[in-house]
C-alpha cells in the first residue's frame, strides 16, 4: 500500500461548476482546487467534499477574481492588497478543513538582479499565517512569460540559504520542471525532496498553438512528443508522503480511459 495519497485537481475540469460533481467520480480520497467563479460555487465543492469523505487542498486564489502571483511582484494588484486577500484565505480554508493552501511562489514577472530579499519577506509572511492559522501552506514556483525558468532557478539558487529557516512545505509541478530545467530536471528535484509536500502530476504536449497539460500515461513514455515521467514519479517516491495530484487540463480532450489508466499506472509505480 502506498504511503501517498492521489488526488484529483479541478484543472481538470478547468473548475466549471457544471461539472463539479465530476471530480468526486474517481476512486480517489482527495481533491485539489481553487479559482471557483464566485463564493457559492467554492461553498457547494465544501459540501460536497463532506458528503463524499474527501479530502481537500485549495489551489490560491479561491475565486477567480483573486490574486494568483501577486505576494512578491504586482503582476494583477499591489502585493499589500494580494497578501491581505490571501490572509482571508489561508483563515477561511482552516476553518473549512482543508488539507493545505498552495499559492504560486515565488513568481517575479521578470527577471530581476536582487531577488533574495524579496523571497525571504514573502516567506516570513506566509510562515506567521501558517503559525498563525494552523494550516499548512505550500509553496509552488512556476514558469514565467514564454515559459520562462526564471522563478524556479531562483527557488534552486537560495534553498540552501534560507528555505531550512521556514516550516514551509514546497508543490513540485513535475511539467514545469521537466521543462524549465531539461536534462537538469534531478538535479533540481532532489534538492528540493526534503520539503516537497505535493507533486503536480501531467506530461506535456507541444502543438502549433502552444503547449498543453495531458494526463500521465504510460503510452507518453515511449515516444520522443513527451516527457518520460516514469524517472521523476521514482525519484519523487522517495522520503515523506505526499500528495500527488492528476492536473491535467481537458483541451486535448483525454478520454476516461486514458486518465484511469494513468492514475493506475502511477498508483502502481508509487506502491
Amino acid at each position: 500500500m502506498s504511503k501517498h495519497m492521489i488526488g484529483i485537481s479541478g484543472s481538470t475540469i478547468m473548475s466549471d461548476p457544471n461539472q463539479l460533481e465530476e471530480l468526486f467520480n474517481h476512486d480517489l480520497s482527495h481533491i485539489e482546487i481553487g479559482e471557483f467563479p464566485n463564493e457559492m460555487e467554492a461553498e457547494r465543492f465544501f459540501t460536497l467534499a463532506r458528503e463524499y469523505g474527501k479530502s481537500f487542498g485549495i489551489h490560491s486564489p479561491l475565486t477567480r477574481e483573486g490574486s494568483k502571483y501577486d505576494l512578491i511582484d504586482e503582476i494583477k494588484m499591489p502585493p499589500q492588497k494580494a497578501r491581505v486577500l490571501f490572509e482571508r484565505e489561508v483563515f477561511k480554508m482552516a476553518k473549512k478543513g482543508a488539507a493545505y493552501v498552495l499559492v504560486h511562489f515565488p513568481y517575479f514577472k521578470n527577471k530581476v538582479s536582487f531577488f533574495e530579499g524579496d523571497i525571504y519577506d514573502g516567506l516570513r509572511f506566509l510562515n506567521h499565517l501558517q503559525n498563525k492559522y494552523g494550516i499548512r501552506i505550500v509553496c509552488e514556483p512556476k514558469l514565467g512569460p514564454a515559459q520562462s525558468p526564471h522563478n524556479i532557478q531562483y527557488l534552486h539558487d537560495c534553498y540552501a540559504s534560507f528555505w531550512h529557516d521556514f516550516d514551509l512545505s514546497i508543490c513540485l509541478d513535475i511539467g514545469d520542471y521537466r521543462m524549465a530545467a531539461g536534462d537538469q530536471w534531478e538535479k533540481y528535484i532532489t534538492r528540493l525532496l526534503p520539503h516537497i509536500k505535493v507533486v503536480h502530476l501531467h506530461n506535456v504536449e507541444y502543438r502549433e498553438d502552444g503547449y498543453f497539460w495531458v494526463p500521465l500515461h504510460p503510452q507518453f513514455e515511449q515516444n520522443d512528443q513527451h516527457y518520460d515521467m516514469k524517472p521523476c514519479i521514482d525519484l519523487l517516491n522517495q522520503g515523506e508522503s505526499k500528495y500527488f495530484i492528476f492536473e491535467h487540463t481537458p483541451h486535448t480532450r483525454p478520454t476516461p480511459e486514458v486518465v484511469s489508466e494513468g492514475i493506475h499506472w502511477v498508483n502502481q509505480l508509487l506502491k
